[in-house]
């Protein structure tokens, strides 16, 4: 018996003891006619056997053992003797089967069954029940015991947990009652269905009722092991077997709230194969892919050993979950996995700049002041391109204390050309559009110095300002072009390129912020934009921001369906609309950008220019 605590120890011993002298009291002997003692071997073959084949519920994999069900109609149809005898058969044949569990187990166990059934026969009488009579008007005594049942046992176990350390006794209690009230209300019913076999069809009856319980074990067995099966499907990525991103992001968002909740450590590391572009270059994708798949095998096993979680990120990105990890140890366990990495053979990586497989990983530890977890992950994020910076095959961990703004402006020039190079296909199709997005692009540079964003949201936004428009590349170039108003069915059409663009957007895990920006640009703070009617601050703020940045730029260049607004009349506009379509919290800020940064009337005279 494993070391418990003085205060469990005594409650264990006060429950049991208290137990066992309430079960004896409650006992009345008396000698049993053979037919009897066949009743309660029968009854007690039905509680092993349902104990065995129990229902197993998804998703958490919560099972329903019907052996309450026994004891509740054994004590509405028999009376309380006969179902603590059967209670002391099944517990004493069960710890004899199962000799591995602590004897004190078996003990505790035993004593709070005891407790559970002798509380529900004493309610059960109070409230006018009638042991044998099956009857409608048994109905309130027989809801009755089953609360007492149930509460009866929520309490003890709770207590149990308390004084375990395990939780608080609120948590616990609110825990199990989230996930047993329906098991408990099932058993009722349950229990009631049996005692009506039983009092109609004797034994016949609890022999149908096994063979029933024992069906639904095996076909909800088949049912959970196929949402299991689906579940892992939507849960892992199909190259490596690994979690996916979306769902370590679930797992994260649980930790999180744990950590806090607990305000024990949690760190996360995002780690990144170098110079995997370069080997995909010399041998291909799908011996590339190989070589992740084998790279997710050494990782996982390295985090399993540490009770960790690692996901594929996106690529040749990697993320790592440790709970109850302080960055020190995360820093430990990730430099270990590294030298391991560079000592294993893969096929070909000689011809790398290492001579080895090397990956570059930043760390961040949770702290109090953590709002969520992008915050996180972006502290991670920015600590692994540090590591790139300082020659690759690192491991560092993020520190408040260091400016990481250099290396965060090569990062921001590499991804804006990244998505330059993508928005350079409207060149040959709608050059009006690629104009459009480089001004929107330039006024987000301008605007997100006047604003208090955070170096994330600042590159979000100017990514997202550069891209917003890249569904329109879907978009037949003959209502792209179109002179004059656009027909009602040209509009409809016109309005998918925010779809159109997510999608384009989405293929590209590392672009996934830039999805709110491009999908929701054409939202309005009144709930009439499109394409979901969000209203106010339910639209994320960097797209209640691109918004005023895009319908200004709209409105102060020629466009085929529309009339060309001065300067001046742009940002009448925007006063005329904020509150309505705009967010009158930026309107303001970005015309006083626009007019301390640009000269208006130059302005005009340089877009004239551009039009003519």
């Amino acid at each position: 018996m494993r070391l418990l605590s003085n205060r469990l120890n005594i409650y264990i011993f006060s429950i049991s003891f208290l137990g066992i002298i309430a079960f004896f009291l409650s006992l009345e002997l008396k000698p049993y006619t053979t037919s009897e003692w066949v009743t309660l071997f029968a009854l007690t073959g039905s509680v092993l056997a349902l104990n065995h084949f129990h229902i197993q519920l998804p998703p958490k994999g919560n099972t329903l053992s019907m052996d309450s069900t026994v004891f509740l109609a054994s004590l509405f149809l028999y009376g309380v003797d006969t179902t603590l005898v059967v209670l002391f058969l099944n517990a004493s044949i069960f710890a004899f089967t199962q000799r591995e569990s602590a004897w004190w187990k078996h003990l505790l166990n035993f004593a709070i069954y005891s407790f559970m059934i002798i509380s529900s026969s004493y309610t059960f009488i109070f409230t006018g029940g009638e042991v044998g009579n099956v009857h409608l008007k048994n109905l309130i005594p027989y809801i009755s015991a089953l609360g007492t049942y149930y509460s009866v046992n929520v309490l003890l176990v709770g207590i149990y947990f308390l004084l375990s350390d395990k939780d608080s006794l609120g948590r616990a209690l609110k825990e199990m009652i989230k996930d047993s009230l329906a098991t408990y209300l099932s058993t009722l019913l349950l229990s009631l269905v049996l005692m009506i076999l039983l009092h109609a069809q004797n034994l016949f009856g609890l022999f149908l009722f096994a063979c029933i319980a024992f069906l639904l074990s095996q076909a909800f067995k088949q049912h959970f092991e196929l949402y299991k099966e689906v579940a892992d499907k939507a849960n892992k990525d199909f190259l490596t077997g690994l979690n996916n991103h979306g769902y370590f992001k679930e797992l994260l968002e649980k930790e999180l709230t744990a950590a806090r909740e607990s305000e024990k450590p949690l760190s996360v590391a995002l780690i990144d194969i170098d110079d995997f572009k370069k080997y995909n270059d010399l041998f291909g994708h799908i011996r590339g892919d190989q070589v992740l798949k084998e790279f997710g095998a050494l990782i996982k096993k390295e985090a399993e050993s540490k009770g960790y979680s690692v996901a594929r990120y996106g690529g040749e990105e990697f993320s790592f979950l440790m709970p109850n990890t302080n960055s020190q140890d995360a820093f430990k366990f990730l430099n270990d996995v590294r030298k391991k990495t560079n000592n294993t053979h893969f096929k070909g990586v000689e011809s790398l700049p290492y001579g080895c497989l090397s990956f570059s990983a930043g760390i961040a530890e949770w702290e109090k002041e953590t709002l969520n977890t992008t915050e996180l992950l972006n502290k991670a994020d920015q600590a692994l391109y540090s590591t790139k910076d300082q020659g690759k095959n690192l491991v560092q961990i993020y520190n408040e204390h260091t400016d990481y703004s250099v290396q965060r402006s090569l990062n921001l020039e590499k991804e804006l050309a990244e998505a330059e190079h993508q928005l350079k296909m409207f060149l040959s199709k709608d050059v009006y559009t690629y104009r459009h997005s480089k001004r929107v692009y330039q006024y987000a540079v301008d605007f997100s110095k006047k604003l208090n964003l955070s170096d994330h949201e600042r590159k979000t936004l100017i990514l997202g300002a550069l891209v917003h428009d890249i569904g329109k590349i879907e978009i037949p170039r003959d209502i792209l072009n179109k002179k004059g108003k656009l027909e009602a069915h040209e509009w409809e059409i016109m309005k998918k390129h925010v779809t159109w663009g997510k999608e384009i957007i989405s293929i590209d895990k590392k672009l996934e912020d830039l999805v709110p920006l491009v999908e929701l640009h054409h939202e309005r703070y009144d709930g009439k934009g499109y394409p979901y009617g969000l209203k106010g601050k339910t639209i994320p703020k960097l797209a209640r921001i691109l918004c005023i940045i895009d319908s200004f730029d709209a409105m102060t260049t020629e466009r085929p369906y529309q009339q060309t607004k001065t300067f001046a009349e742009g940002i009448a506009e925007l006063r005329k609309w904020s509150g309505r379509q705009f967010d009158p919290q930026f309107v303001e800020p970005f015309i006083n950008m626009i007019e301390l940064t640009y000269n208006v009337e130059e302005c005009e005279t340089l877009l004239a220019e551009e039009i003519g």
